[in-house]
């Protein structure tokens, strides 16, 4: 276990509502690798009292110098992840948000399966801001994103419920009197076969809390899961299915009032007068407020506040961003690719690579903007008061949250409450605070808590942008067609500059060169290099598979593209690189099998592969498709995947579909452009996204594995957007090198 997650263990304030009178609680540390340590605590209800709502705010617990948690009266500050009352209920706080990709199941599952309790036993709680005690060490932070929830939660939560067990087994033991060793836990609850006894983990917590902390506690050997690596319904499911799921468009507070906003349409842009005459006019109406360079008007509901946006008559300064066209934006990228870049990666002699090659091949892609258009806009609720400020959102960064909330507010963040909901798509988008941000704006105007709600448009043309990419790749290949030179420099704005600039060494961004950088071909002769190129005036931010997804499109195009020049199979091709990487290797080999790689298609059709490592996993697709009158046609996608040890196969399935759907509404139709400085998409009848007519069968074949497990939630979308672009290029013999490929086939 890392040193970040053991500095994770000190004490923070909390925001949960748990009371001394409400819970007794211990804490105790177990042992791990590298001097890290995990803390996990028991609790159980006082007689005839139940758990505080969540949100309710109190004081900072204390931690004692021993590592066991004294409380003081109040909210006291959670140091576990584990909870088991006197009922046997096992509550878990999530250290991850649950945004569709199942975490809520899965890493219940972890702990349940060392805990040795019925997953459908285990209650389910968001983990409350504390960037302490629930930071994600492969993040640098507690945040949801980049594949890593169950690559971080694989040993910590097993550890967890594993050291439970043997508390639990213990305490037991001693009213039996018999050896531990005699005993095992079952169900909930242990067992003692020599004399039929058994007795159920609730009435064991009071006993068990007083006994010593276990060291080295042994996990299961994976042969003996009976838990994980089962296809394991998701948990969150039926509150989803009666309507009882919250997300944060259904938050309801007493007295609240519902605002639309109104963002300058042109970036940088300010208010400059408002005329809200007609707007104040309307029943339901009862504020107009500014902020910045928007304006929003407050009503009684969602109706009254949007007929008031739309009466409004603005004026805005625009300034300078007015004239920016998108060819000014791809221009400025053009230019940058000429600059040498920061170096990535370097192996061997590129120069007498290139000058010892037969044949040089040279390639510029492109890929746009994009805009998340997450299902649930952006949406956050406010009440800001002098003693504190209380925020009901939907976000990927919790912590953020009351960064900003306190930056905005000027209030100390022990004084600030995130109410955590759960996230009706994120995909990178609320990962940011922008949405918050003026949200608190707008709150510290109204008197009473207020709803602020980003329409459909300004959802889209206000988003935080994928950056447009501009990549320049050359390869040299020898007599055989085998690359012995590659030079790929990639141009565009660096993300991890802003959202986490100490990240960025020696003008290297590493999340614009992933993949690109750490290929699993065998080059001998590399350059790989950045350009940093940020877009006048347009936000950027993550998109769902990060630097992946970019980097992917265009390495396994090009290889692509050198296989043709080759005059050899693209899968071979690819095998005959892949010698050093026999899990890459293997996942191309499934997925060719499974997709009758080499069966001869119909005129029109054509079939495309790819083959990525990210994320700690192993992908290869295969894209079947039909091209006619310039419109593509899915036909069926292959998926082979080794992503290590599998926590609950379902959710890997899911995540995987859910990716492939995502890239194809990207490659096909994905594309944000500016005229005047404004975004010209609007909706999604000129942002479309994939509808269910068009949806392919998609088949995901696992491989089984007994490494660690890597990431799922964004793999999917990154490997399958070059295999589909090779599709088109096998279907029509047009190699198509900017996306969206939709568009490009109708012109070219």
């Amino acid at each position: 276990m890392s040193q970040g997650l053991l500095d994770a263990q000190n004490g923070h304030p909390d925001k949960r509502g748990v009371t001394r009178r409400t819970f007794l609680k211990f804490g105790f540390t177990v042992g791990a690798a590298a001097g890290g340590g995990l803390m996990l605590g028991f609790s159980f209800p006082a007689a005839g009292e139940g758990q505080g709502a969540p949100g309710t705010q109190g004081a900072r617990s204390v931690i004692g110098g021993d590592g066991i948690e004294t409380p003081q009266d109040g909210v006291f500050a959670p140091n576990a992840f584990v909870q088991i009352d006197r009922a046997g209920k096992v509550t878990l706080v999530i250290p991850k948000v649950e945004m569709g990709q199942g975490v809520y199941t899965s890493i219940p599952m972890l702990i349940a399966e060392e805990l040795e309790v019925p997953i459908e036993s285990v209650v389910i709680d968001h983990a409350p801001p504390d960037a302490k005690l629930f930071t994600d060490p492969l993040l640098g932070g507690q945040l949801t994103g980049g594949s890593t929830s169950i690559r971080y939660a694989w040993e910590p939560m097993r550890k967890a419920g594993a050291a439970a067990r043997v508390l639990l087994v213990s305490a037991a033991a001693g009213q039996w009197q018999v050896d531990p060793a005699s005993c095992r836990a079952e169900g909930g609850k242990v067992v003692h076969a020599a004399s039929s006894r058994s007795i159920g983990y609730g009435e064991l917590v009071d006993a068990a809390a007083k006994l010593p902390a276990p060291q080295n506690v042994p996990l299961k050997d994976p042969k003996d899961f009976r838990l994980i690596g089962t296809a394991v319904k998701r948990l969150d499911s039926p509150e989803k299915i009666d309507g009882a799921a919250m997300y944060g468009l259904d938050v309801r507070v007493p007295g609240m009032k519902y605002a639309v906003i109104v963002n300058c349409p042109v970036f940088g842009g300010t208010v400059a007068r408002v005329d809200d005459t007609n707007a104040k006019k309307i029943p339901g109406v009862r504020q107009v407020v500014k902020a910045d360079n928007a304006v929003a008007v407050v009503g009684d509901h969602t109706w009254a506040a949007k007929r008031g946006a739309s009466a409004l008559v603005i004026e805005w300064n625009e300034g300078k961003g007015a004239t920016l066209q998108m060819q000014q934006l791809v221009d400025d990228l053009a230019n940058a690719s000429k600059r040498d870049g920061a170096v990535a990666r370097k192996d061997g002699d590129i120069d007498k690579g290139f000058r010892d090659a037969k044949t040089r091949v040279d390639a510029v892609y492109q890929q746009p903007f994009l805009a998340h258009a997450t299902m649930e806009p952006v949406n956050c609720t406010v009440h800001v008061r002098a003693d504190g400020c209380d925020v009901w959102v939907g976000t990927q960064v919790p912590t953020r949250a009351v960064d900003t909330a306190a930056k905005v507010t000027g209030l100390p963040a022990d004084k600030i409450v995130i109410h955590n909901h759960l996230l009706g798509g994120g995909f990178g988008r609320r990962l940011e605070t922008d949405f918050i941000e003026q949200a608190v704006k707008i709150g510290k105007q109204v008197d009473g808590p207020v709803k602020v709600v980003y329409m459909r448009d300004e959802d889209i043309q206000h988003d935080m942008f994928r950056p447009y990419y501009y990549d320049v790749i050359s390869a040299g290949l020898d007599a055989n067609g085998k690359p012995v030179a590659w030079k790929h420099r990639i141009v565009g704005s660096s993300i991890l500059a802003r959202f986490a600039p100490p990240a960025i060494k020696d003008g290297v961004d590493p999340d614009a060169v992933e993949v690109a950088a750490d290929l699993p071909y065998d080059l001998p002769n590399q350059l790989v290099d950045y350009v940093r190129q940020e877009p006048r005036d347009i936000p950027t931010a993550f998109w769902r598979g990060v630097g992946p997804t970019r980097g992917t499109f265009v390495v396994e195009s090009f290889i692509d593209e050198l296989a043709v020049q080759a005059k050899a199979d693209p899968v071979q091709y690819r095998r005959d690189l892949l010698a050093k990487t026999p899990r890459a290797r293997n996942v191309l080999d499934v997925a060719a099998h499974a997709a009758a790689w080499g069966k001869t298609v119909p005129k029109g059709q054509g079939r495309g592969v790819s083959v990525m490592h990210a994320f700690g996993s192993f992908f290869a697709m295969v894209a079947d498709v039909t091209v006619a009158n310039g419109e593509v046609a899915v036909n069926r996608v292959v998926c082979a995947v080794d992503c290590g040890m599998v926590v609950n196969p379902d959710t890997v399935e899911a995540q995987i579909q859910g990716g492939v759907i995502f890239a194809i509404t990207a490659v096909l139709h994905g594309e944000i452009t500016i005229k005047d400085g404004r975004v010209e998409q609007t909706n999604f009848t000129d942002y479309p996204v994939l509808r269910l007519s068009q949806t392919p069968p998609i088949e995901v074949h696992i491989v089984k594995s007994t490494e660690a497990p890597g990431g799922i939630g964004e793999p999917g979308t990154a490997a399958l957007m070059p295999a589909l672009a090779n599709a088109i290029y096998a279907a029509t013999g047009k190699r198509l090198r900017q996306l969206p490929v939709g568009r490009q086939l109708q012109t070219a």
